[in-house]
């Protein structure tokens, strides 16, 4: 059965970045390494400069011995989350006045939606008296 492990954020092992507390990031984890500051056999310096941020390389490159890796599980704290969430804005509501000029409205819909029609008819019947007329 997977063993569940803290998810911590880049921003989050960023804050962690003093002597007082040490946060590193090697190949996606993340381990708290202040107690062991002391004793890393290339000195405190070491750490610290890679403190905060992902040390991926630079431990790669200081070709690290096998039982270095196995003490490495000791100040082993989370995984970097790999998949973080964007800051999502804040939704802001707006709520629409209800207009109360009932009547207003109603005349502007009736000229709108009633005045080409009304037009229309008017039109024809004058047309048709004049044809009618006519005759």
């Amino acid at each position: 059965m997977p063993t569940l492990t803290k998810l911590y954020s880049m921003k989050e092992a960023a804050l962690h970045n003093t002597p007082d507390d040490c946060w590193v990031v090697v190949d996606g984890k993340i381990y708290d390494v202040t107690k062991y500051l002391d004793d890393h056999p290339g000195g405190a310096d070491v750490l610290l400069a890679v403190t905060g941020k992902d040390g991926t390389e630079e431990f790669e490159d200081a070709g690290h011995s096998k039982s270095a890796k196995e003490l490495m599980q000791d100040y082993f704290i989370g995984e970097l989350d790999l998949e973080e969430t964007p800051d999502i804005p804040e939704m802001e509501v707006f709520r629409k006045e209800q207009d109360t000029d009932f009547a207003g409205k109603l005349v502007a819909y009736a000229v709108q939606y009633w005045a080409i029609p009304v037009a229309a008819v008017g039109i024809s019947a004058v047309v048709a008296i004049l044809y009618a007329r006519r005759k």
